[in-house]
């Protein structure tokens, strides 16, 4: 939803400045093709990036992790029956948990309650990107579309109006998805993407 409202945003903006400046269908499509390119590699290289980041870290504690239970075992079970009476359990309760995590399976019991990661399902960096762009793709088609296929004269009304629209979803679904009020994300969301637009219009316009 995050990167489809980006797609939205930031091609309708583009698309309706153009639109402000010149009523060449040409230009607008270009316009508009090139920032969908742009912003859908953009985001994906972001993500690949920060994902990649995210999982070189992950291996980093892994690795971490694994020297430390090798090589100070003690030490190691000692800090997981704290992190078990952190919890709440009694000192008594908290050992027996921790030694019989240990004897069983001490990597996975360490790196669930330490860390917090699955060793087996790390974030996948190309996955990320492929989402990003993907998502970025979808939401840019619905501004790119609606004015590159009316005619000039409706062109700008119905693509703030489709906009909206598209952004009033995106963002109910967004709010519901987090849990969050959707009255308020919803309105948050709309009145950024009607701003973004009610800008870059101006400016064409302005500007010609």
């Amino acid at each position: 939803m995050l990167g489809a409202n980006d797609g939205i945003v930031s091609i309708a903006g583009l698309v309706v400045g153009v639109a402000g400046a010149t009523q060449s269908r040409s230009v607008i499509v270009t316009a508009g093709i090139a920032g969908l390119l742009a912003g859908a590699l953009s985001m994906a290289a972001g993500e690949y990036v920060s994902v990649s980041t995210q999982r070189d870290t992950e291996k980093a504690l892994l690795a971490k992790e694994k020297w430390e239970l090798e090589n100070l075992p003690e030490e190691e079970l000692a800090e997981l029956t704290e992190i078990y009476e952190g919890k709440g359990l009694s000192k008594k309760t908290a050992s027996i948990v921790a030694k019989e995590l240990t004897a069983h399976d001490a990597f996975r019991a360490h790196v669930d309650v330490e860390l917090n990661i699955d060793p087996d399902d790390l974030t996948n960096p190309w996955h990320a990107a492929y989402a990003s762009a993907l998502a970025f793709t979808a939401g840019a088609a619905i501004p790119l579309a609606t004015i590159i296929l009316l005619p000039a004269s409706v062109r700008v009304p119905v693509t703030f109006v489709a906009v909206l629209f598209a952004l009033s979803i995106t963002g109910f679904v967004s709010a519901k998805v987090g849990g969050s009020e959707p009255k308020k994300a919803t309105f948050r969301v709309v009145a950024g993407g009607a701003l973004a637009m009610a800008v870059t219009y101006g400016i064409g316009t302005l500007f010609n």
